[in-house]
Parts: structure tokens; sequence; C-alpha cells
């Protein structure tokens, strides 16, 4: 049997690549196995060789110590790979086939998988609805991060594509499809852009990024991204973004409109999520501020998508109420602008075909946004570290050495 490395939690600010179990169709105990999920059976899942597998910025949130994440976790959740085995149950997919998998576990059977909204899966986690790999209280499904996976419910979840080789092509492209993709495109999609609307995108990382690329996918007039980090907003504006420094101004409406000649915008979308800091030159973590600043400057009757992550559960936060996610919000200034609010996961499914089309007919070119980086899997501590200092890049793990640097 062929052996299997991955990237590994080790605890707060540490990760490795050690030796790991072979995958099967089964899951096993294991650090964060839901108890009621051990011994789950999986025929209806597939084995993949792992192609590409990225870092995102939720994970890092995990290996900052900032979540209830047990050491021994296997990292991972953003995976496009080979099929190499098949379950029994498994009719559609087939062996050979090169695949990209939503970081949503979803079984396709359930009122709201039916529903399309496969994030909030009722079927895959014992404690609450919704899944993903490699993630804390998600069920335990282990991270892609590694050589070999396995995927369970392969014939609803997976994307196949169409042709093998042009996908290689555009793979720098195409990995982004497991996540960072459709979460971006769902942000815009939430927050209503449309032709000729002005948006602001709070978050430069490759979220924002993604979904600044998004709305101009969608047709904005004006996409405005804010951050604190100078190197990411270059990043933003290398494919045409206009961008505001937040760690020289705190008055955020102000700056917005020395662009636009208002100090609103139609829609905002919050790609932070709850380690966010404060505006200006003392900025501190202040975790409600991108979601009130986005209230603040959001016309009346406008949309905020807030991809952004927010969790139950983070142990380094600031006061009690934060460490159980109960943050200082001005719920009544959105009420009083009539605002509308869509959070939590992305329903990756709903959008990665159109995206995927997008990306092979070359209309979008989602690498280039979000400065697309192919590592090894050793190369991968060093990444999570650089990547935690701010480093605008997107990191793409290639565990077998197949892609071209």
């Amino acid at each position: 049997m062929a052996g299997n490395r991955a990237v590994v939690y080790k605890g707060s600010g540490n990760v490795a690549v050690e030796d790991i179990q072979y995958p099967e169709l089964i899951l096993r105990d294991g650090p964060g196995v839901n108890p009621k999920n051990v011994g789950r059976k999986c025929d209806h899942g597939v084995i993949l060789k792992v192609v590409t597998t990225n870092i995102c910025g939720s994970d890092q949130h995990m290996v900052r110590g900032r979540t209830t994440a047990p050491a021994g976790l296997v990292l991972g959740h953003e995976i496009t790979g080979e099929v190499i085995e098949v379950g029994r149950d498994v009719e559609f997919i087939q062996k050979g086939d090169l695949v990209s998998v939503p970081f949503n576990i979803a079984c396709g059977r359930c009122r709201a998988c039916k529903e399309q909204h496969t994030h909030v899966c009722l079927n895959v986690n014992p404690d609450r609805p919704g899944s993903a790999y490699g993630y804390v209280d998600m069920g335990g499904w282990v991270g892609g991060q590694s050589e070999y996976v396995m995927v369970p419910y392969a014939d609803f979840q997976l994307l196949k594509f169409p042709d093998k080789d042009q996908a290689m092509e555009k793979i720098r492209d195409l990995t982004m499809l497991s996540d960072i993709f459709p979460t971006g495109y769902h942000g815009a999609v939430s927050a209503g852009v449309r032709p000729g609307s002005t948006v602001y995108v709070a978050g430069a990382g490759p979220v924002g990024l993604a979904a600044a690329h998004s709305a101009q996918l969608l047709g904005a007039a004006v996409v405005i991204v804010g951050d604190l980090n100078p190197e990411r907003l270059e990043q933003a504006r290398s494919f045409g973004c206009e961008t505001v420094d937040l760690s020289k101004h705190d008055n955020l409406g102000e700056q917005i409109e020395q662009i636009l000649g208002v100090p609103e915008v139609d829609c905002a979308v919050d790609c932070v999520g709850f380690e966010a800091h404060g505006h200006g030159p003392q900025h501190s973590e202040a975790p409600a501020t991108v979601l009130n600043s986005i209230m603040q400057v959001t016309r009346a009757g406008g949309k905020l998508g807030i991809p952004g992550l927010y969790v139950t559960g983070d142990p380094g936060a600031l006061d009690e109420d934060a460490k159980i996610g109960t943050l200082k919000i001005r719920f009544g200034l959105g009420w009083a602008k009539a605002h509308t609010f869509v959070t939590g996961q992305t329903p990756v499914m709903k959008y990665h075909y159109e995206l995927m089309m997008s990306i092979l007919r070359g209309r979008a070119q989602i690498a280039k946004a979000v400065n697309a980086t192919v590592i090894s899997l050793d190369e991968a501590p060093q990444a999570y570290a650089a990547f935690d200092k701010g480093a605008a890049r997107k990191y793409v793990i290639d565990p077998h050495g197949i892609l071209k640097k």
C-alpha cells in the first residue's frame, strides 16, 4: 500500500509535514473526529491522488490558535485531484477523472442539499449543519493538504473537468474552484453586485481578491478594496481595483468619497472575519470593525455579503463575549438602513460549474488575481509562516511535483 504525507496542525503557531494513514473508504478515529462519525462507511466515496491543495486563510485561523482545533488535525479543504479508487456505490465518477472537490461536504440526500444549501448539509456533521475537510468542529473528515485523500458522496459532489489536458493547462485557476473563487463570487452575488455597481471589498487576502475579481466579472463599475497591508493592496491594484490603505486612514467613508465623489457604495463584501483590526495608524484587534464599517458605508437598501469567517469558539479573543462569537455590532444601523445580510459558508456547488466554464473559456483569470504560487508539500510550513506575515500570495501545494513552477 502507498504511503501518505500531510500537513498536520501541531499546536498554536506550528504545522509540520508528517506521515499519516493512507485513506480508506471509511472514516477512522483520529484528532477532531466526532465519535458519532467514527467507523462511518463511505462506499459512495473515492480516493484521490491530490494534484493541488491550497493554503486558506481559514486554515490560518486554526494555526494561530484562534479556534478549538485539536493538535494532530490534518489540514486542508481546498482539493483538486485524480480519482484512483472508487467505492462500490459510485456510478458516474471513474478512475482517472480529474476533479474539483467542494470544500463543503454534502450528502445530496437531505432537505438542505436538495435546496442547494450544501453548506449546511444535515447528515455529515453530528454536531451541527455543515462540514468541511480538515477543519475544527466539522465532523472530523480528514484534510486534503496531503498526497492522498478520501472524498465521500463522490457522484453528487465532485466537479469533473471535461478534458484533463486542458484542465492541467489551467490548473492554477481551476484549483481555486474548491473554495476561494466560489466564496469570493458568493460574497459578490450576495451583496447584489450587478453591472454598474460600486462595491467595497473589506480585505485583500486571497478571498478578498477573489471577491474583487468576481465583482468585476459581474459588471461592477468600481471595485474598492480596503486593507492594512500595502503589498496586498498593490496586488488588488494589479487587476484594476481602487484601494484604501486602512493602516493610514481611520475614516473609510472619507476615503470612498475621494474615489467616488460620495461617501458610500452600493454594496459591500466582508472578506476579513473575526480577526479584524480597527483602522488607522494605531490599529489593534477589534473583531466587529469590518461589520460596522461596511454598514456605515453601504447605501440605504444595500446588501452586505459576509463570507468572512466568524466562529463560535475563539480562545484567543480579547474578551469573554468574543470568545463565544458575541461581538459589538451596530445592528440598529443596519436595521435603520434596511440592509440585507448574507452570512455563512459558501454553497460551492451552486457556482463551481459556471466558474469552471469562465476559466476554461478565458473569461476569468483568478490565479493572476490572487497571485497563485506553487510550492511543494515540504514547503508548506514556511508558506504558512509567510502567509501569517501577510504575503500577497495564494499558496498552491503540489504534493507530487506534477505542476510546472
